[in-house]
């Protein structure tokens, strides 16, 4: 299997030959201040909410295709995504290589490391920004089983052989925060019944470029220490769909067969009260 993963000698490599389409997740700001010459700014990909009824889902996917095209995606370039590093962005490359796979779209790889990996391999950046030739590509309907809607999560409640892992921060899988954006953003503090916790950190370690995702058999062994092998259906949520879809790649490249992803998470879930939680710690009754 081809990795998803390109590192920045690689991505370099490959702008010789001028038809990729580079893309840069971080803020505007960031993005202003230097960024990988070619590159076009996404922020979206990382702050767009989701819900997942089926105009939610109609709206995320008709939104995307659109702007992704307009960023110059036809279908047969490939697109590179990329954020700051690969655990300072909450994973947000990681979401938009799932919102293109969700897509359909055929060729996608995401900066090893980040723009924090190009910069300390000491390669070209650029302050100018660039107007793309807009592009557009056929939606695969086929692709849309990695995603996951409210009902699918509700319905894996009941499924003895899959596993719902959650991989948010430590404050919120015990209940003392209910999201990144503040303690009280979300009106409840917890998590889905039965769920499992990996925290989205632990699929990455230290290297000389910044941080790195761990090797197949490293990924492979935080996995079971919560009870999944390459043969296990995964359910995967956060708070919104991107530390999630960074933990989608590294079980992905990990050679997990059957992962499909919560997008709406903990935002959604958390707003509905008729929906079960766990709060505290999570001890065996």
């Amino acid at each position: 299997m081809e990795s998803a993963l390109i590192s920045p000698a690689e991505l370099q490599t490959l702008m010789t030959g001028g038809n990729i389409v580079l893309i840069d997740t971080r803020d505007p700001e960031s993005f202003a201040a230097g960024h990988i010459e070619g590159a076009v700014n996404m922020h979206d990909i990382f702050t767009y909410l989701a819900t997942s009824d089926a105009e939610g889902m109609a709206t995320l996917r008709d939104k995307f295709a659109a702007e992704f095209g307009a960023a110059g995606l036809d279908g047969t370039k490939p697109a590179v995504i990329y954020e700051a590093s690969m655990n300072t962005g909450f994973g947000q490359s990681c979401r938009g290589f799932f919102l293109l796979s969700y897509l359909g779209y055929p060729r996608i790889k995401v900066l090893h490391g980040g723009y924090a990996a190009w910069d300390t391999a000491g390669l070209p950046v650029s302050t100018e920004t660039v107007a793309p030739t807009p592009g557009g590509f056929e939606i695969d309907e086929s692709a849309a089983g990695i995603m996951m809607d409210l009902d699918d999560m509700k319905a894996a409640l009941a499924e003895e052989d899959a596993v719902i892992l959650d991989v948010r921060d430590i404050d919120e899988w015990i209940g003392t925060s209910s999201s990144p954006y503040g303690v009280d953003f979300c009106p409840r503090k917890g998590r889905i019944p039965g769920a499992v916790w990996i925290e989205w950190y632990r699929m990455m370690k230290p290297g000389a470029d910044g941080p790195m995702m761990k090797s197949r058999d490293e990924v492979l062994a935080e996995c079971a220490t919560v009870g999944i092998t390459p043969d296990t259906p995964v359910k995967l949520y956060c708070f919104k769909g991107a530390r999630a879809s960074n933990t989608f790649l590294a079980l992905k490249e990990a050679g997990v067969k059957d992962v499909a992803l919560y997008f709406g998470s903990w935002n959604e879930w958390s707003r509905d009260p008729a929906l079960p939680i766990e709060e505290g710690l999570p001890f065996p009754a």
